[in-house]
């Protein structure tokens, strides 16, 4: 019961600082949010701001949509004021703050709940909306975004060692063996039924792409998170993250993405769909 207090004291702390700018969007100021994470001088708080600004940038998300570098006007005594230096921060430039943070601090710890918690809830939000989409187009959304973080991945593999497009097939191919129970990008391929130019991720339904786009966005992840270095360790990442994505499936009850049905149209074929209606 104590430390169930405690995690809520510190909650209710995160979100007595957190403030809103003209337009209504969210933020937390940095200089409060360093006496929150209990950083006896703002200075010693900078480094972790830094390393959370290189994970954002990492991951893909413009630094200056969760980092804005502001100056704040406050008092210093008898009614004057002066200008100092402070951050807005996101609730995902928290998040990445926190898992930047020092992890023996309980209030770090606490952190890193509250801003997971806040988080998963914006995601819950955005699925409810997501939810009412028909399934072509939940396939054109997640395709849209696999493109996007294909991108990341190919980024974070190339920094590891992965360098020539050949080396990108191999490790690809590893990401699909572990997700696959064993089964290759050619094997995929040929077991859609598809032809030589077809690309399998554009002949796949939501819940098959889903899968793949979980397994390249914790691949990518990983890959920087532990600084995998050289094509072996790369490859061996991407195949046993391939493996625990198709095992929290079965875990689920889920059904194997190789026995997932191939949908009828590609999505080639819906978005060529979708030009001919916005055109009439």
């Amino acid at each position: 019961m104590a430390n169930k207090r405690v995690d809520e004291q510190h909650h209710q702390t995160f979100d007595g600082i957190r403030q809103f700018d003209d337009e209504d969007n969210e933020y937390w100021p940095a200089r409060q949010l360093a006496n929150v994470l209990e950083y006896s001088e703002y200075r010693h708080f900078l480094p972790v701001i830094e390393r959370a600004r290189e994970a954002c940038r990492n991951s893909g998300h413009p630094v200056t949509d969760h980092f804005e570098d502001v100056l704040e006007m406050v008092e210093i005594g008898s009614g004057a004021k002066r200008q100092i230096a402070d951050i807005r921060l996101s609730r995902y430039a928290c998040y990445l703050i926190v898992q930047n943070g020092d992890p023996s601090k309980s209030v770090i710890a606490n952190g890193q709940t509250y801003f997971a918690m806040q988080t998963r809830r914006q995601e819950l939000s955005d699925n409810d909306a997501f939810a009412k989409l028909s399934e072509d187009d939940k396939r054109l959304a997640i395709r849209n975004e696999l493109a996007e973080h294909n991108k990341y991945l190919a980024a974070a593999a190339k920094d590891a060692g992965v360098e020539t497009p050949l080396d990108y097939a191999i490790f690809q191919d590893h990401g699909y063996k572990g997700l696959y129970g064993g089964r290759g990008a050619k094997d995929i391929h040929a077991a859609k039924g598809l032809k030589k130019s077809q690309k399998i991720l554009d002949h796949m339904g939501s819940t098959e792409l889903a899968a793949n786009l979980f397994r390249a966005t914790q691949t990518e992840e990983k890959l920087r998170r532990d600084e995998v270095r050289g094509k072996q360790k790369a490859n061996q990442t991407h195949y046993e993250v391939g493996k625990k994505v198709r095992q929290t499936i079965d875990e689920l009850g889920g059904t194997m993405p190789e026995a997932l049905p191939v949908p009828e149209a590609s999505i080639r074929q819906l978005e060529s769909g979708k030009k001919k209606v916005e055109k009439k």
